[in-house]
């Protein structure tokens, strides 16, 4: 047997071929456009995903027995706000998790209904990049879009309908929304009202491992596959790329260096931080977890290479970032390029080097960028450890892990060795273990991760470069509080 793993990513789609012991026969990914119609907005059109996926499968089955296979799973960005009217048709492109336009109704929900009673409701308070306070922007500034909304879902569920048919969301996902009353896993109708929908207009709730349907006959024909081949639920990004890695049950831990970077920790408890600078959600195991997210994390190297620099050859520019110098950069980056989330959740936040001088050379500012991202999502593990959790290890995976400089970076930032599993394809990976369990080639997610995940290497931190980071830390700690109420003017 087959299944396929779909990662809906922001940039493009990757899709996986992987037979029942694990082994990825196939890969392919499509690209598609990334909107920015304003500063701090983001949008893609759903239709851009459905033919990117439906071309890429295509691809990835070329040369293969398509009847072998039996089952799909998809793990995509989350928040994004995808809105079908009567007719299940787009009503107008999808704002994404890391638009930044939503502060008004952000210091609504925070200050208006306020923090408490949002975490009371939801385990969680508002973000920009979270669903319910787009929802809130769409009813005030596009009022006529609002009221022909007949279905609200997320990015990766609008391919799950595309393909069975189904209004559906998994539980993970789902938290992000702000409309999901985590701890007891059902839309919060408060949240659903004060934002002007109601349950009708959501999808249905699924676990992520569990089946929503199979393909449609017209779907199925096109591709060459099954109707029978068996649609998962799914999950959110990162809690599918935690299932790749393993990160599930009780204390596991996950650091995701894709576009955005996050701290994932898993647990079988409900649990919420009183401060509210990390995310409570549902986990695709059946758990929940513990999540810190940051805006731009490999994004921000992207950036600077290839916008700033003029260059993709990234080994070529971390080649000159030698032993010395490691530890000792006197320049320092803010990754908040897109303002930020966790923890200080400010969507005027920019990005900023601090600290240059005549001296100042190329290397040290993309090492300056590589530090910035690492002592950014330090800033998340330091609110974990305030609430008594101990994280002595964990696994790292996402398109930044790639880089031997960047993981090195990380373990000595962190203090903590960071692992990296044999096959490491993220959130797809995760799609297709979760298929595996709905069709029932393992009977849970734990016993899945049991049979499939294996380490390939760890970065243990070094105690003398260790140390040196630390004192680095401390003084970027300083940034940010200084330059908060500068950046406000910027907007």
């Amino acid at each position: 047997m087959f299944f396929i793993g779909i990662d809906l990513g922001t940039s493009a789609v990757k899709l996986l071929l992987v037979d029942e012991t694990g082994k990825i026969q196939n890969e392919v990914t499509k690209a598609y456009p990334l909107a920015f119609p304003r500063p701090g907005w983001a949008e893609q059109e759903p239709g851009d995903w459905w033919r990117a996926c439906t071309e890429g499968l295509q691809a990835l089955l070329r040369g293969f027995d398509a009847g072998l296979v039996a089952g799909i799973g998809c793990g995509g960005q989350m928040h994004g706000l995808v809105a079908l009217d009567r007719n299940d048709k787009v009503i107008r492109p999808a704002i994404l998790w890391n638009d930044g336009r939503t502060g008004e109704e952000v210091e609504y929900l925070n200050t208006v209904i306020g923090r408490e009673r949002l975490s009371a409701l939801t385990a969680n308070i508002a973000f920009a990049g979270f669903t319910a306070p787009k929802l809130l922007w769409l009813r005030k500034h596009e009022p006529e879009n609002f009221a022909r909304i007949e279905k609200i879902m997320l990015p990766k569920d609008y391919i799950n309908f595309m393909l069975t048919g189904v209004h559906c969301c998994d539980y993970s996902d789902a938290s992000g929304m702000l409309l999901l009353d985590v701890q007891h896993r059902r839309w919060s109708r408060e949240m659903l009202e004060l934002c002007g929908v109601s349950e009708q207009q959501m999808p249905r709730l699924f676990e992520s491992y569990e089946v929503v349907g199979t393909l449609k006959r017209e779907v199925a024909a096109s591709l060459g596959l099954p109707e029978t081949v068996r649609v998962v639920a799914g999950a959110g990004d990162n809690a599918a790329a935690a299932v790749g890695t393993g990160v599930v049950g009780e204390g596991g831990c996950n650091l995701s260096l894709g576009t955005s970077g996050t701290l994932f920790i898993s647990s079988k408890r409900f649990s919420v931080d009183p401060n509210n600078a990390l995310h409570a959600f549902a986990h695709a195991d059946g758990g929940y977890h513990l999540m810190g997210c940051m805006l731009s994390a490999a994004s921000c190297n992207k950036w600077f290479c290839e916008e700033i620099l003029r260059t993709e050859d990234y080994p070529r520019e971390q080649a000159p970032i030698t032993e010395e110098k490691l530890g000792r950069n006197r320049v320092f980056f803010l990754p908040y390029l897109m303002g930020e989330r966790s923890p200080i959740n400010d969507v005027n936040a920019r990005g900023c080097f601090v600290g240059m001088s005549m001296d100042t050379t190329r290397a040290d500012l993309t090492q300056a960028v590589l530090e910035g991202v690492a002592f950014a999502i330090r800033d998340s593990l330091e609110v974990a450890r305030s609430l008594g959790l101990e994280i002595p290890r964990s696994k790292l995976c996402g398109g930044g892990a790639k880089s031997p400089l960047w993981r090195r970076i990380f373990a000595n930032v962190l203090g903590i060795p960071l692992d990296m599993v044999k096959t490491e394809q993220g959130p797809g990976y995760g799609g297709a273990m979760l298929a595996m369990v709905g069709c029932g080639v393992f009977s849970s997610v734990q016993q899945a991760v049991d049979a499939l995940v294996e380490l390939a290497s760890t970065t243990e931190p070094e105690p003398g470069l260790t140390a040196l980071y630390e004192a680095r830390y401390q003084t970027f700690k300083k940034l940010y509080p200084s330059l908060k109420a500068f950046f406000p003017e910027l907007s």
